[in-house]
């Protein structure tokens, strides 16, 4: 159970524990900062115009556009297969 809670996930995508507590926390920071900047772009649209997007679109990119992929398990048969036939 712990291992499920704990270890299995930032295995997954390649970080121990604290480095996947470091990247997480990073976002949450970076979405609390958006969420701000939306709710006062909300109360005067002339400020924050740009600020709540900007911060999603660089998360976007750091979390699916430049993410490094790592084949799952039955990609590795399968280029093992296809390299050794």
């Amino acid at each position: 159970m712990l291992q499920r809670l704990f270890i299995d996930h930032p295995a997954s995508v390649d970080e121990t524990y604290l480095q996947h507590m470091g990247v997480a926390s990073s976002f949450g920071w970076a979405m609390a900062k958006a969420c701000c900047a939306c709710f006062v772009h909300a109360i005067v649209p002339g400020l924050c115009v740009k600020t709540g997007s900007g911060i999603i679109r660089d998360l976007h990119d750091r979390m699916v556009v430049n993410r490094v992929r790592h084949p799952a398990k039955e990609d590795e048969a399968m280029l093992w297969l296809a390299a050794n036939i």
